[in-house]
């Protein structure tokens, strides 16, 4: 049964993450994003501590947690500045789906690796002309003798430069109905035939983005993750915690530009008092705080119902904590930034940033008017619209 009250053993990861978060913090960010390069150092030590796979199965490396656990991890790097986004592709989604449905090779050869950091895997299920709309994916793929062959496109996939691998989601047809269903493949990026391209991106971040080009991509055998006809149930148990990490991601970095408003709020004084003592800065900031403290436990919500099996609360959970979390951390950032004034643009600071790595959390990996849309039809029973 779920508690509002944090045991133990999370209050002591919590400290111990938000303690390395803080020992790199949001100058080492800026400063790698500056030189073009990955969070390296930072992925690297969170690996050998342990963080990196608190949600895989202790028999293949891992911790033994749960989503509840990365979600804390991902939370205190962001509260410190330094968030890692590949946490909500490569142990959040590849991980799990492998940890769950992975042939026990796949397990073996992979979790390991997720784990530790020293490997890593990106998610493909974008492309260009689908959208939002999974069911118009047309990266296919098809049977060659044992093998299979494999083409299509994906676009806005993260961090494939520094992934071994991307788990990607495609299409085969269906013996029976003649019908294309969903499946996943492990494709390693030295295979024949994949080809990737930086996207040009407006976004400052460390996690680059890629379209990705796949022609002909021969796979083995046993580069299917799980069962071939089983396919929408293994992509939800991605999808879920993809966007229960989103939050995750939002509520922390909504968590570090509110904390650098109060500070900065405490100390600035125009006239004879600081300026957060005006109702007019303090009031907005509070409200910022309550929608971040709101946000996190519909998150909470959401990974513990995940953990606990129930896919379908989850599902509707994990949606709506990505909502929350996504508008709670765009009106705290830009509440930051206000308070700042003309510093809140500056460098030194470094809220400025922010406001485009806010709208992140409302844009993916689901629009906050899909979601609305989810939760018009799916929970209050309302008439579809598409």
């Amino acid at each position: 049964m779920t508690t509002l009250i944090e045991s133990e053993e999370h209050k002591a990861l919590r400290s111990a993450v938000s303690a390395l978060g803080s020992r790199y913090g949001r100058d080492y960010l800026t400063r790698t994003v500056a030189e073009g390069k990955p969070l390296t150092e930072l992925w690297a030590e969170a690996g050998r501590l342990g963080y990196l796979g608190v949600n895989l199965p202790e028999a293949y490396g891992g911790g033994g947690g749960g989503i509840t656990e990365l979600a804390i991890v991902l939370e205190e790097l962001g509260a410190a500045g330094s968030p890692l986004l590949m946490l909500v592709v490569s142990p959040a989604i590849c991980g799990t789906v492998i940890a769950r449905f992975g042939t026990e090779a796949q397990k073996r050869d992979w979790l390991p690796k997720l784990a530790d950091g020293t490997g890593l895997m990106a998610f493909g299920i974008t492309e260009p002309d689908a959208g939002s709309n999974s069911h118009r994916i047309t990266t296919t793929a098809r049977r060659d003798g044992t093998d299979w062959l494999l083409t299509g496109r994906k676009v806005f996939i993260s961090g494939v430069d520094m992934a071994d691998a991307v788990l990607i989601v495609g299409r085969t047809e269906d013996a029976r109905t003649g019908r294309l269903k969903p499946c996943l493949f492990i494709v390693p990026t030295d295979a024949p035939g994949f080809q990737k391209r930086p996207i040009d991106m407006e976004l400052s971040a460390a996690e680059k983005q890629f379209e990705l080009v796949l022609d002909d991509v021969r796979l083995p055998a046993d580069a299917l993750v799980g069962d071939e006809d089983a396919g929408l149930l293994q992509l939800f148990a991605g999808l879920n915690p993809e966007r229960v990490m989103t939050a995750a991601f939002a509520v922390g970095m909504g968590r570090y530009a509110l904390a650098r408003a109060v500070e900065y709020a405490r100390d600035r004084t125009v006239w004879k008092t600081p300026i957060g003592a005006h109702q007019a800065i303090a009031h907005p900031l509070a409200q910022a705080h309550i929608e971040l403290e709101t946000a996190r436990l519909m998150m909470q919500k959401a990974a513990h119902l995940y953990d606990a099996g129930d896919d379908i609360g989850a599902g509707e959970a994990a949606n709506m904590a990505k909502y929350a979390a996504g508008e709670a951390c765009v009106r705290a950032v830009d509440q930051a930034v206000h308070t700042l004034g003309g510093n809140g643009l500056t460098r030194e600071y470094g809220l400025a940033s922010l406001i485009t790595a806010a709208r992140v959390a409302r844009i993916a990996p689901v629009s906050r008017e899909m979601i609305l849309n989810y939760v018009s039809h799916q929970t209050l029973g309302l008439p579809k619209s598409y």
